[in-house]
Parts: C-alpha cells; structure tokens; sequence
C-alpha cells in the first residue's frame, strides 16, 4: 500500500520527470541550432571580411601610385601615357593598326 501511495506521489504536479527531459531535450536542440547558425554567419563574415580587405589592398596600391605621379613633377606624361594607353587618343599625324582577323 506504501508503494502505491508513493507512486501516485511521483505522478502528480506539472513538473515531472517527463516533461523536464522533454524542455530538457528541446534546449539542448535550440542551442546547437543556434551554435551552428552563428557559426555559419562568421564565416560568411569572414570571407565578406577578406574581400573588402583585397579590395582596401588594391585601392591603397593604387592611391600611393598616384601619390608618386603627383609628388613628381612629370604629370603631363602621365596624363600622356593615360590618353594613350586608356582612353585611345592617338597625335594628328600617328597611324595605328589593329589586328581584325582574330575575334
């Protein structure tokens, strides 16, 4: 009769052993979901990271290029080799040849 009575105990109230391991078991889910989630963000983050950085890299090389061609005092043969090379101006009297066989 003892036992029964404290069987009947163990079953009774909101908090027992079942529902614990069941809140249990779903916190333990949310968190590795929440774990990998994050761990996936930083990384994303990091390649966003290393990107913008290459890109600072290049900007920053081409800045001190430029820097170097201001400090000088040879600005009209940059802006000589830029028309030239870059923009296709050619002098009056200069002819140029271009290769229309390859595509």
């Amino acid at each position: 009769m003892a036992r029964k009575i404290k069987d009947k105990k163990k079953k009774k109230g909101l908090f027992n052993g079942g529902l614990v391991r069941l809140v249990a078991i779903a916190a333990m889910v949310g968190c590795t979901f929440l774990i990998f989630t994050t761990n996936k963000d930083c990384n994303e983050k990091n390649h966003e990271l290393e990107t913008i950085q290459a890109k600072i890299d290049s900007y920053e090389a081409e800045n001190a290029e430029l820097q170097n061609v201001l400090d000088s005092d040879d600005l009209s043969g940059y802006m000589e080799r830029i028309a030239v090379e870059e923009r296709g101006y050619a002098y009056p009297d200069e002819r140029r040849f271009y290769d229309v066989s390859r595509d």
